[in-house]
């Protein structure tokens, strides 16, 4: 692909988000996307992707592209698990509050059903964390618990922000990821002063 083509394809994936994040999925024409584009003719679109769904995937692909790249730089600068965990629960926060177009067009086109998802996808995208929380009872650090299931509470209290930027727009995203944060900490370490089952 050409340098032009693959900042044309940037382009119409940018203009997706904020028609989505604007007007809603339902309401993302190609007609919508190219006006907000600022491109000729809906026939650009169609060059560049083979139909709603391509377009959809490709957003949705570089949406959460751009989550996994800013948040495994954050938890590759830290050392030892527990500061990786912080450091995940952080990230994630801090890119969901700073991209809250990006986040809502990504939650609008997965529960309009328009990418193919399975438990095998969800399960390949929580392996990372699952492998961090298993490290982490290895090294000492964590006590004894179930890592997949720990591993979707965190992963479901970071998916659940979107929902709750949606209803509180004005909400502390950091006092959120600091509460987030000491919730799992105290919920993960190892203290000979607690006693768990």
């Amino acid at each position: 692909m050409t340098v032009t083509g693959a900042a044309r394809r940037t382009q119409i994936i940018d203009a997706t988000i904020a028609v989505i994040a604007e007007q809603g999925y339902d309401r993302a024409s190609f007609a919508r996307i190219a006006e907000r584009a600022g491109i000729s003719s809906t026939r650009l679109i169609s060059y560049h992707f083979a139909g709603k769904a391509d377009l959809m995937g490709a957003v949705a692909a570089e949406v959460i592209g751009a989550v996994s790249g800013w948040t495994g730089r954050a938890v590759h600068a830290e050392s030892g698990a527990a500061a990786q965990l912080r450091a995940y629960i952080e990230a994630t926060v801090q890119f969901i509050s700073d991209n809250r177009a990006s986040m809502k067009a990504l939650t609008d086109i997965l529960l309009a059903g328009a990418l193919e998802y399975s438990t095998d996808d969800d399960a390949e995208a929580g392996a990372p964390l699952v492998e961090m929380l298993r490290r982490g009872q290895a090294t000492g650090e964590f006590r004894s618990f179930d890592p997949v299931v720990m591993a979707a509470a965190v992963q479901r209290c970071v998916d659940g922000l979107p929902f709750l930027l949606e209803r509180e727009p004005q909400l502390d995203c950091a006092a959120y990821a600091r509460e987030l944060a000491m919730l799992f900490e105290l919920g993960t370490r190892s203290d000979p002063q607690i006693s768990h089952p």
